[in-house]
């Protein structure tokens, strides 16, 4: 076969075995589709089928058909944390910004403490930390990944749990919008290479300035141009945040951050968003799972993989806790919320991913970070969806 049947052959496999489990097992209640596509992402690499056909493998996934499928995730996920980036809502955070600062405050640090902790003891033994990574840089990464809130899939489980436009979703956005900036502000600091520091420095000086400009612009162009314009200021900002040594995906994020929602029609920006999720991310999801490694032994990681998982859950539902304590929220509130905002998937595999692209953490470390994220993400629908149809029935009915 060419390589591109093969390359081929690949895309029908990256898009027709997960769709298959999710109907087939009907998993959408606990597992919606994209969390089924990272999950077969994993089945497909080298730690599950590769290790049982190798063969299959080598063939399937060669040096030219994963260079391919690379470059297509590589602009599947730019464009999707851009989209995240624009969604952004900062004046209603900013209209709250007491309660949303207390909350959002509070919704990262516990958990980033938490998280902290579990990469200190998984430290204790080697296998965790990459060849390039600081044990400071380690630790406050993974530590950071625990304190992640996956923003465009909370997007869609507000909307399938049908409080997305009701106050509580809305309030839940603006938490998880606070978060988004200082996760991707704390990945620049662990990023920072002092050998690069001129660059960098560079780098946001003149992103600065482009902004504005780039601001002025969008203003004056028709609702079709800012599209693609926006393209190009997105490939740009990428561009210019790897050479600076701060990665592309960071690149992303500030090319959106910095434009204004109001300047893209409501429903074509959300139509937009689910077609990348629908067309490519997947691409995105099955390079993912061929980067999980099981080197260490798979019980180590599925292990360390609990110690995460425990450390971000607990983290973030104490970390709200006590903020509902501050802020005298209704009984109840907390915990909808909290179990909302530990939603990881997508925004903290993306996390991982530069963390392991800059050699920060390893394939083992990685691993248990993504069977972390699907953890988490499996348990947010189950675990709300009782504590809304209580809240609801609490809630006293009308006067007549």
């Amino acid at each position: 076969m060419t390589t591109t049947e093969v390359f081929l052959l690949a895309l029908l496999l990256i898009f027709t075995v997960p769709w298959l489990l999710w109907r087939g097992l009907k998993t959408d209640y606990y597992a919606p589709l994209v969390v089924v596509q990272i999950v077969s992402g994993i089945l497909l690499g080298p730690g599950v089928l590769g290790a049982i056909f190798p063969a299959y493998y080598a063939f399937v996934f060669n040096p030219q058909v994963v260079t391919a499928l690379n470059g297509i995730a590589w602009w599947a996920v730019m464009i999707f944390v851009w989209v995240a980036g624009i969604e952004l809502d900062l004046k209603q955070a900013w209209k709250h910004r007491v309660e949303t600062g207390i909350t959002s405050g509070l919704a990262l640090a516990v958990p980033l403490v938490f998280g902290s902790l579990a990469a200190l003891i998984m430290l204790q033994s080697p296998g965790w930390a990459g060849e390039a990574g600081q044990p400071w840089q380690v630790v406050i990464g993974i530590g950071m990944a625990c304190a992640v809130t996956a923003l465009p899939i909370l997007v869609l489980f507000l909307d399938k749990l049908q409080v997305l436009r009701e106050p509580l979703g809305q309030r839940v956005l603006r938490y998880a919008s606070i978060d988004d900036i200082a996760i991707w502000a704390v990945m620049a600091l662990i990023l920072l290479d002092w050998e690069r520091v001129g660059r960098q420095g560079t780098f946001l000086v003149a992103f600065g300035l482009a902004a504005f400009a780039v601001r002025a612009l969008m203003r004056r162009l028709e609702p079709k141009d800012r599209w693609y314009f926006g393209l190009i200021w997105l490939a740009a900002c990428g561009l210019a945040a790897d050479w600076a040594g701060l990665h592309y995906m960071v690149g992303a994020f500030l090319a959106g951050v910095v434009l204004d929602s109001d300047w893209f029609d409501r429903k074509s920006l959300d139509a937009f968003r689910d077609h990348i999720l629908l067309a490519i991310m997947p691409v995105f999801f099955l390079s993912t799972g061929l980067k999980t490694q099981w080197g260490v032994g798979g019980l180590m990681v599925f292990g360390a993989a609990g110690l995460l998982l425990a450390a971000s859950v607990a983290g973030k539902l104490a970390g709200v806790h006590l903020a509902s304590l501050i802020l005298k929220w209704p009984k109840g509130e907390a915990s909808i919320i909290g179990w909302l905002l530990q939603t990881k998937a997508l925004i903290m595999i993306i996390f991982a991913n530069i963390l392991l692209d800059k050699g920060i953490i390893t394939n083992d470390a990685f691993t248990a970070l993504l069977l972390m994220a699907v953890g988490s993400t499996m348990l947010t629908i189950p675990m709300v969806t009782p504590k809304l149809k209580r809240a609801s029935s609490n809630v006293a009915p009308a006067a007549p």
